[in-house]
């Protein structure tokens, strides 16, 4: 920044010998000149700082779309995960029974149980995390 600074000086070092050279007559054109540079630089700034944030926004918008919003197994996967295991239920009761009994019957639906409670620890998050407020260059 300061490199840039120093371009501004020499021009409006420039501008005050260009005016004390060619008299007041030609002031106004000389200062509009100047106040012309400083808007460029200005508006250079400013772009680089509107290309800057919206590069920044971009990079969040496109990290939000990797990581899921909703906790693993959102509500139509769970409900889903739990026909299809009612429903293998049915099978799997009638060939536990069918080869073993009421033992046979208690291992199908341990087996049941045990696989619809990992499914419904895996959906559930054990910490929930709280983005913070990055800072930004529009409140320097």
């Amino acid at each position: 920044m300061e490199a840039r600074d120093s371009e501004l000086e020499k021009e409006l070092n420039a501008t005050l010998q260009a005016r004390s050279e060619l008299g007041p007559e030609y002031e106004s054109a000389l200062i509009d000149s100047f106040l012309e540079k400083v808007d460029r630089r200005l508006d250079e700034t400013l772009d680089r700082r509107v290309r800057r944030h919206l590069a920044e926004q971009q990079i969040a918008v496109t990290r939000r779309a990797r990581t899921p919003q909703e906790p693993l197994g959102h509500f139509g996967e769970r409900f889903g995960f739990g026909i299809i295991s009612l429903i293998l239920a049915i099978a799997l009761s009638a060939i536990g029974v069918a080869n073993a009994g009421i033992e046979g019957l208690a291992v199908a639906w341990l087996g049941i149980v045990g696989v619809n409670a990992f499914q419904a620890a895996r959906s559930r998050p054990l910490f929930r995390h709280s983005k913070a407020r990055a800072e930004s260059d529009w409140e320097d």
